[in-house]
């Protein structure tokens, strides 16, 4: 890939990430303004289409860094290395955005910041193992270590995620069932259905982007250090 290919690599994850922010803006009016104020919850519930897009995109993250690490052991290619940990990078963000968001939520609604249930403990050891995964790729220098080190890493990582989704169902936990992913149907009304599902499509559009801009930014590096 030339220096011109990569930069509009990264123009283009820019403007996704752009214009996806600016989805954004609409998809939390839409939020406020066209969904009920739930039963039960009340107005703390709006934190709903933001807290689950974004653990959503962390998840996605992570499990993408897993597979693709993987096929980094299997064929080598270092651009593969650089991907997995642009969306490494980029999941790890979500999470902070998930890992907020969530006690935000909780403390009107179940009177706790954070209780040690299994969905949370689970999730905030895959939050420290990303953070563990992107540690060791600032300690090792050479180039092939740390990425087959990272790729390690990033492969325990996906072995914990369908736990995470599964942790409702294996566990006792504060945490409903998903009322999206399930068996059945969905359970929730159809204006905060219709709100949550473009909510989950443009989150995921700006995890895409942000993760196209930085992966475009790390090849433009890994080709100046060659240069150099």
């Amino acid at each position: 890939m030339t220096a011109g290919a990569e930069r509009a690599l990264t123009r283009r994850g820019l403007w996704l990430s752009a214009v996806s922010l600016l989805l954004l803006v609409g998809i939390y009016v839409l939020a406020f303004a066209a969904t009920p104020i739930e039963r039960s919850q009340g107005f703390a519930q709006k934190i709903f289409y933001l807290h689950v897009p974004a653990a959503w995109c962390a998840l996605l993250g992570f499990t993408v860094v897993g597979v693709v690490s993987l096929l980094y052991l299997w064929l080598k290619d270092p651009r593969l290395d650089l991907f997995a940990a642009s969306a490494a990078e980029v999941g790890v963000i979500f999470s902070i955005v998930m890992l907020t968001s969530g006690p935000l939520w909780a403390r009107p609604v179940w009177g706790t910041w954070w209780q040690w249930d299994a969905r949370l403990t689970l999730t905030l050891l895959l939050f420290f193992l990303f953070l563990g995964y992107l540690s060791l790729r600032s300690a090792v220098h050479d180039p092939a270590e740390r990425a087959r080190f990272s790729a390690v890493v990033a492969l325990l990582g996906l072995v914990l995620v369908p736990f995470v989704h599964l942790s409702v169902y294996l566990f006792r936990t504060i945490h409903p069932t998903p009322v999206v992913l399930k068996p059945s149907a969905p359970t929730l009304p159809g204006s905060m259905l219709t709100v949550l599902l473009l909510s989950l499509l443009v989150h995921t559009l700006l995890y895409a982007g942000l993760v196209l801009a930085r992966y475009g930014i790390a090849r433009t590096a890994a080709e100046a250090r060659i240069d150099g």
